[in-house]
Formats: C-alpha cells, sequence, structure tokens
C-alpha cells in the first residue's frame, strides 16, 4: 500500500537509499531511488485503482480535460471568482440563442425589415468567428489574423475568393470600427441574424423607405433590435419561467464548488446579470443537489449581481447591498463575508477578502470580458469555459485517420516538389553555364531533365486534387462549414485558440471538470516547441552538412 508520508532518513551517494516511515514505523521501501520512485508510483496508481478514482493523467487525455497555457498551482490560489451565464448556469444554446433571434426577428419586423420566413440556423456559425462589417462578411483567421475561411451572407466562399478579396489584410481586433469578434455562445444569433440581413441587402429587398443601408448600417440596425430584444426583459421573463427548456442541469457542479469552499477557498460569485434572474438560475441549477440545510448562496461568500463587467475590472463604481428578496438597496463601501451586493469594482472585493493579484482565480466565459481584463487590470489568473472543447476534442479523435491520411499526401507533394525545385535550379543554373549543386544533376542531359520535370509536375497535380478537397473537408465532423474551432487551417491554430492561449491560464469545458483534479492539483503547461526544434530528424540529418554549414 502506498501512503505519502514524509521523509524520514536518507543518505546521499552512488547506492542512494530512500526510507519512508509507516503507519507503525518501519520502512515501507528502500533501495537505489530511481527504484523507490517507481515502486511508489506503481503503489499510487494501485491504490487509485482500488478507490475506484480517475489517474489526473486520464483526466488530462478526456473531452474533459483541463487544459493549461500557462503553470497553475491551485494550493496558491485564496480565493475562486465565477461567472455565471454559460460558466456555473450552462444553457442549451439552440434553445435560449434561438429565442434571442426570434426576439430579434420580432423588432426587425416592427422596423419593417422582410424577415419573414427567415429561420434560426445554429450550424451557420462557430465561436471565434469574426464579423466584418464592412463587407458583410464573416471570416475564420488563423493566430497572426490571417484570413482562411469566409462567408458572405450565408454563402461560403471559395479559397480562390478568399485570397482575392483578403490577400493583403489581415483581422485586427483593435479596430472595433470594422471588426467584430464572437468570442461567446451570445454572439450566436447576432451573427445569424447578420449574415441572413446581408442576403436581404444583396438581394433588394429592403425595402427604400428604411433608407440606404451599407453593410455597416445594417449592422447596427440588427444591433440595436437585438439590444431592444433584451433591453425589454421578455426573453429573461421567460427563460426564468420555463428555466427546463433553456438550462442543462451539471449534478456535478454543486460537489465541485463544496469541495473547493471546503479546501479553504473563498468563492465569490460576479456576474453582470442582475439579483431576481441570478437568484432564479442559480437555486433552479444548484439548490437540488445541495445539502437540505444549504442554498446556493451559503457556497459564496460574496455575491455580486449587475456588476457591468468590463469596466468593473477596470474602475471603481458606487456599490450597493441587497438587503431584501425584492431586490431593496442602500449604499455601502466595504463588501462583507457572507453579503450580496450590486455594482462596485474587483477592488472592493479585493480589499475585502484581503486577497489580491495572482492569489485569485477568476472563471468565465467570455474571453475579453472575463479574463482579458481581470488579468490585464489586476492580475489575476485565468481560467475559460469552452463548452465546445468537448465535441471538439472528440471529434479531432475521430478523425486521426483521416489527417494522417491527409498528411502523408502532403508530405508525398513536399518530397515531390523538393526534387522538382532542384532540377529547376539545375536548369537555371545550366541556362548560366554554371555547375549544378551535384556532378549526377550536372552531367543530366537536357531531354531527361525536361521529361523529369514534366512527369514530377504531373504528379503533384494529381496530389493538388485530392490534397485540395481533404483540406476543404479537414474539421467537417465538428463543423462541415468552418471547421476544428482550435485550428485556423490545418497546420496552424485559429485566432480564437491564440487569444485563449493568450488570456486563459487554463481552460475546459465546463466547471465540474476540476471535481477530477481536486482543489490541490498543480497545472502544468507543455512544453513548448519552436520552429527550429527538430528532435526527430536532427539525427539523421545533420551529417548531411559539412561543419562550416556551407554546401561543397
Amino acid at each position: 500500500m502506498f501512503f505519502p508520508l514524509p521523509l524520514h532518513s536518507f543518505r546521499f551517494g552512488r547506492a542512494l537509499v530512500l526510507c519512508s516511515c509507516g503507519i507503525d514505523g518501519h520502512a515501507v521501501c528502500e533501495g537505489p531511488i530511481e527504484q523507490v520512485v517507481k515502486t511508489e508510483t506503481r503503489e499510487a496508481e494501485d491504490l487509485l485503482k482500488k478507490l475506484d478514482i480517475l489517474s489526473p493523467s486520464l483526466s488530462r487525455n478526456s473531452a474533459r480535460g483541463i487544459f493549461c497555457s500557462r503553470s497553475l498551482n491551485l494550493r496558491s490560489i485564496s480565493a475562486i471568482g465565477y461567472d455565471m451565464d454559460y460558466t456555473l448556469v450552462h444553457y442549451n444554446v439552440k434553445a435560449w440563442e434561438g429565442r434571442a433571434y426570434d426576439y430579434c426577428m420580432e423588432n426587425l419586423k416592427k422596423m419593417g425589415f422582410p424577415v419573414d420566413g427567415l429561420t434560426f440556423d445554429p450550424d451557420l456559425v462557430i465561436r471565434g468567428l469574426v464579423i466584418d462589417k464592412e463587407r458583410g462578411n464573416l471570416v475564420k483567421a488563423d493566430r497572426f489574423g490571417c484570413i482562411k475561411r469566409a462567408m458572405h451572407g450565408t454563402k461560403m466562399l471559395s479559397t480562390h475568393a478568399v485570397r482575392e478579396i483578403y490577400g493583403r489584410e489581415m483581422v485586427d481586433l483593435r479596430l472595433e470600427g470594422r471588426w467584430v469578434f464572437l468570442s461567446t455562445f451570445f454572439s450566436v444569433s447576432e451573427a445569424v441574424a447578420y449574415m441572413q440581413m446581408v442576403d436581404m441587402l444583396d438581394d433588394g429587398v429592403i425595402p427604400a423607405n428604411l433608407g440606404s443601408f451599407d453593410y455597416k448600417g445594417l449592422y447596427k440596425a440588427m444591433g440595436m433590435a437585438l439590444v431592444t430584444a433584451h433591453l425589454e426583459g421578455h426573453l429573461k421573463n421567460e427563460i426564468m419561467s420555463n428555466p427546463e427548456q433553456f438550462v442543462e442541469l451539471d449534478p456535478e457542479l454543486p460537489f465541485t464548488l463544496l469541495d473547493q469552499k471546503e479546501a479553504g477557498k473563498k468563492l465569490v460569485l460576479i456576474t453582470n446579470s442582475d439579483y431576481h434572474y441570478t437568484n432564479k438560475m442559480m437555486h433552479y441549477s444548484f439548490n437540488r443537489f445541495l445539502p437540505s440545510d444549504m442554498g446556493w448562496r451559503d457556497l459564496f461568500d460574496i455575491i455580486v449581481v449587475s456588476a457591468n463587467k468590463p469596466e468593473f475590472f477596470q474602475m471603481s463604481h458606487p456599490m450597493y447591498e441587497l438587503v431584501t428578496d425584492e431586490g431593496l438597496m442602500r449604499p455601502c463601501f466595504k463588501a462583507q463575508i457572507g453579503g450580496l451586493y450590486s455594482g462596485g469594482s474587483a477592488k472592493m472585493v479585493e480589499r475585502s477578502l484581503n486577497i489580491h493579484g495572482n492569489d485569485i482565480l477568476y472563471i468565465g466565459d467570455h474571453i475579453y470580458t472575463d479574463l482579458n481584463q481581470s488579468k490585464v487590470h489586476l492580475q489575476w489568473r485565468t481560467a475559460l469555459i469552452c463548452r465546445e472543447l468537448e465535441e471538439e476534442y472528440n471529434a479531432l479523435i475521430h478523425s486521426r485517420g483521416y489527417r494522417q491520411s491527409l498528411l502523408e499526401l502532403i508530405n508525398q507533394k513536399e518530397v515531390v516538389g523538393d526534387i522538382f525545385n532542384q532540377l529547376q535550379l539545375t536548369l537555371q543554373r545550366r541556362s548560366k553555364r554554371l555547375n549544378a549543386q551535384t556532378v549526377a544533376a550536372t552531367d543530366m542531359d537536357n531531354e531527361n531533365l525536361s521529361q523529369s520535370m514534366q512527369k514530377l509536375l504531373v504528379v503533384m497535380q494529381i496530389l493538388d486534387g485530392k490534397i485540395a478537397p481533404m483540406l476543404e473537408a479537414d474539421g467537417a465532423l465538428f463543423n462541415k462549414r468552418w471547421g476544428y474551432l482550435s485550428r485556423g487551417d490545418f497546420w496552424d491554430k485559429s485566432h480564437l485558440m491564440r487569444q485563449i492561449e493568450k488570456y486563459a491560464d487554463i481552460y475546459t469545458s465546463r466547471v465540474s471538470n476540476f471535481l477530477y483534479y481536486t482543489p490541490f492539483m498543480y497545472f502544468r503547461s507543455q512544453e513548448q516547441n519552436l520552429a527550429h526544434d527538430s528532435y526527430t530528424n536532427y539525427c539523421s540529418q545533420v551529417d548531411q552538412f559539412p561543419s562550416n554549414g556551407k554546401l561543397d
């Protein structure tokens, strides 16, 4: 049996001996340190199996793993802050965003837009895409901002068209007047409505009496209709009346927070939603799974509603204490443990808990509102909740054979292309009466040289014919139009993935995944390979070049 007990004695030397104390004080193992470590590790794994506990290593390699961009030790975290919507409370996207879309269409119809017959298509867009308001396009960019796929209205553009339109342009999210980043599920209804309206504008069916619209003006009109839908409150009233139609319950989530609380973490809820909505959603999602003597509010040391993020992390606003369930408020200047507040600022929360900076972990679903602002302004540690990771992970697993076949074809083309390039260089040097790089290439006659190059061209064309449609279809298991969430193309990360790595220390599909890691987990980031790292090919290639780095 393995027991993680303190070292009792040790000595140094070639035959290093480790001795651990058992429960009865006798040594449980001794011998060379390497053998001791292996033995203890095996016994630890056996104990996990006997206890029927999932190994952390298996948790990492699963759709519900927690993935690490920057190493994070949960033992050093004193407080954990949570967003609510799509973080602690997860909605059925088709139901929630579908109703938001319906209300948006109703408002557009009142404004005079011919929206009859339009329906919500949640598969039309994915998180991480970017709206180009100047051209009426929806685009997917890689981590550098280079645009790889694009849609105009509801029609996907060809690769050739994308190159023609965006060959000299890159996405720059700092230009808010042009680019709109779809960073959360709340963006889905917005993007679907806008792309359908672009079709209407192109088809010339928007009545002239509404005015003359360009794509930017169209986006503004759609945005007004969607904001009105939210401000009128009909959508949230409908959700509060029928939460079972919109909320996806997670029985493991309350126990995750209970573990963190019992481990000594201060828990804080910081949400932009108002108290009545927050209370209804949290009560529905949590109370049924908690001990009978607990309610959802008992989980949190401080609760902040109507927080007005991202300004909550940037500046100070007046704070009000909610003193009745009806929402009666009174001004206050310092939050107390167990309190319920509206407004205020993150600095006030820090002062109340006497916890600051990287001792706080904030968990949310919005890269900018939740993660970027809390990290940049306060140096809080951050975790992103991205529910689509489960579907994406499984899609990547099931497409391994497909991607391997595609990679083999690409490698074949690369080899053929390299040979063709060498022959082309030989032809170029020959025209200048210069020798080729090798004697054999120099001695090759013109006829053989031309025939070989022609054959290689045919082979590359055949390979291109196979590779192009496979590249186009790569990621179709996740989304047939846009491919994988995390990848810009076959080779590189998406713009969304770059934002996640930049602002999220860790990321996962749901908060309850922390249950399998314990509140004491050390998350270690992976080694980051560089372009000049070549561990697999270095030994086989190094002898091809002379020590002075020059070709003969």
